[in-house]
């Protein structure tokens, strides 16, 4: 018998398993003549007495004016079992009509037959069309819940978090999984405690004793957000009591990616990224799309994490070309797919190459004549940069300058260079060949303004911390060693980031580069800074484990090169602010480009002869802050 009942259930979670809608219109008109004849009896008994040919008009009349007026307004196409007020109400107004065409008809052709009753005889008609077809709607919705009902006591029992409307929509989004049975609202405002929104209860928690006692009284396996943002404001809140009760948190993908939506309700567990990210920024989306509509836009570094990111979004703000230059095959493949299958419009093109090879990037300038440019191109990790310092400079300086300077050459209208925080008084090599990339273009856009070189680029770059999710980042790390079964390694216990989200990084360079009006820095707001120490706990704990039990945390010593703790950087004393209340823009010494060119042509040919001490020796002398910690290059600094 169960098996009967959970085929049945699968048969009618399945969105294609509906009525016809051409069987439905059948039912609601037999349902209708049906309700006329029981109409028509009653009249006969108690109104007025009817001839055979009053019965024979009135029911071939309500045959012919319910298929005209049901297919009319088709009330036939909505699906029963989602019924809503406004879906009942519409099948309300047919059978209005249907009495009223009706009613007009007798009264025009056959009105002797009841004797000035008519009328009356239709109000009956009408009340007895009413009760049959909205009655035998609400039955089979109903019958439908019943049947359901009986199918959840395996699902997974859970409590939607909110009574907003996206909470309210996500318990009717989950009303046929097969997975999750709802049992209920959380809300943080005490004063909706013992209200009901859409048949379920609403609940409030004091304290974690509360939520501990309730979820074990009522079995609850999982707390079901509506969305990132929702599970990120109670990250130190009910987050924490699931985590420690053994109560899953789970998250519904926004309704836009779901696909065909009531087939198949994809929920998944929270990840960390969940809880450091932040509300969703707003940015002025229709200035930024003015800013690249219809434009030819290359991103250099295009498959790498921020890259790809900057493509994923500009896809969407109808550019005319999109040009994806990196030399990285295997992940430029996979964007390529990626783009075909989720942009089929897009006009883009894959073009294999490196920064470092002039040739090669000058031929991709030549050939597309790039209005835009976005170089992500760089080599980020700090401790193989410590150890490859000349590598680091052919990429991040050289691979910089030559970008720059075909972008004048070309007549570029802006290049947008992504830079880090770790340029901010650097104690390594990566953050120092970073921010040498960003005295070069900078002092490059000062001399177009003084009118020592000709040319029109607007030269803009942003900086930004530590990136969730990208590549090598201490997230992803993390997450394999939880895997693997530990221990998560971590370098001190004191050392911490600050973090962003890879669309929100993204987003806030397509707002600086549409405010800048050339030759600026910009630095965004990343928030509070997060102990890694704390971070390895909290993924320990989501992955379902208790730190230094069932996985060690074990402290390994810091990297060579590597900070303690990162600058603050959007302060009031080294920033000024812009229209944007997260993006500022950074104070910094300018350099005049004909004093540091000899410097950098000097360090160009320093680093392809793998002169790794005069290379880092003369880094420090343009950027006299670079001061090296847990380096061997610290002995350059006496």
């Amino acid at each position: 018998m169960r098996y009967s009942i959970h085929s049945i259930c699968d048969r009618l979670c399945e969105r294609k398993k509906y009525v016809n809608s051409w069987t439905v219109l059948f039912v609601d008109i037999l349902l209708s003549v049906g309700s006329s004849f029981v109409a028509l009896l009653f009249v006969d008994n108690f109104i007025v007495d009817l001839s055979k040919n009053a019965y024979l008009f009135v029911i071939v009349g309500s045959f012919l004016i319910s298929l005209l007026v049901f297919m009319a307004l088709g009330v036939n196409k909505n699906i029963i079992r989602h019924a809503t007020i406004k879906s009942i109400g519409k099948m309300g107004v047919a059978i209005f009509f249907k009495e009223v065409l009706l009613l007009g008809l007798v009264s025009l052709v056959v009105s002797r037959m009841f004797n000035n009753h008519a009328f009356a005889c239709f109000l009956v008609d009408f009340l007895v069309t009413t009760v049959v077809l909205i009655g035998f709607r609400v039955m089979l919705v109903l019958v439908y819940d019943l049947v359901i009902s009986l199918y959840r006591s395996s699902k997974t029992r859970v409590l939607v978090y909110g009574t907003d409307d996206k909470s309210v929509a996500l318990k009717k989004r989950m009303h046929t999984s097969k997975h999750y049975h709802v049992v209920g609202f959380v809300n943080s405002d005490k004063q909706l405690k013992s209200y009901s929104i859409s048949e379920l209860p609403v609940y409030y928690f004091e304290d974690e004793a509360n939520f501990a006692c309730f979820v074990k009284k009522y079995n609850i396996n999982g707390l079901l957000f509506p969305s990132p943002e929702t599970a990120h404001r109670e990250a130190e809140g009910l987050v924490r009591y699931c985590q420690a009760h053994g109560v899953k948190n789970l998250v519904a993908p926004p309704i836009d990616v779901l696909g065909d939506g009531l087939k198949k309700t994809v929920i998944r567990e929270i990840r960390i990224e969940d809880l450091l990210g932040r509300e969703e920024i707003e940015i002025n989306t229709k200035e930024i799309e003015a800013n690249f509509a219809g434009k030819v836009v290359m991103v250099t570094g295009a498959a790498g994490s921020i890259g790809s990111e900057l493509c994923r979004q500009l896809a969407t703000l109808g550019v005319a070309h999109l040009v994806l230059f990196d030399n990285a095959e295997t992940p430029m493949h996979e964007l390529r797919l990626e783009l075909e299958r989720n942009f089929s419009s897009l006009k883009f093109t894959p073009f294999i190459g490196d920064v470092r090879q002039k040739e090669r990037l000058q031929g991709a300038f030549e050939k597309f004549h790039p209005q835009v440019v976005f170089h992500a191109a760089a080599y980020k990790h700090v401790p193989l940069m410590e150890e490859n310092p000349c590598e680091a400079v052919r990429v991040n300086v050289v691979g910089s300058r030559l970008v720059a300077d075909f972008c004048v050459e070309y007549g570029v209208d802006m290049m947008v260079m992504i830079s880090t925080d770790k340029a901010v008084n650097p104690t390594n090599v990566m953050g120092a060949s970073k921010r040498l990339a960003e005295i070069y273009v900078q002092s490059l856009g000062l001399a177009m303004e003084r009118g020592e070189i000709r040319g029109k680029t607007r030269f803009v770059t942003t900086r930004f911390g530590n990136v969730l999710g990208s590549n090598g980042s201490v997230i992803p790390y993390f997450r394999k060693q939880i895997e693997q079964g530990g221990p998560v390694t971590v370098t001190d216990p004191r050392i911490t980031r600050f973090f962003m989200t890879i669309s929100e990084a993204c987003r806030l360079v397509m707002d600086a580069a549409t405010m800048s009006t050339g030759n600026q820095i910009f630095i965004f707001d990343m928030g509070n800074p997060v102990k890694i120490v704390d971070l390895a706990e909290r993924m320990i704990r989501l992955a379902g484990y208790t730190p230094n039990e069932d996985i060690k945390i074990k402290f390994i010593g810091l990297r060579p090169g590597e900070k303690l703790y990162e600058e603050v950087l959007s302060n009031e004393e080294n920033t000024v602010p812009t229209g944007h209340d997260k993006i500022r823009v950074a104070k910094v010494r300018e350099y005049k480009r004909e004093e540091v060119l000899g410097a950098y042509d000097q360090l160009a040919e320093l680093a392809l002869a793998v002169k790794v001490e005069d290379s880092v020796r003369l880094m420090k002398q343009v950027v006299p802050e670079f001061k090296s910690r847990n380096s061997v290059y610290e002995k350059l600094d006496k």
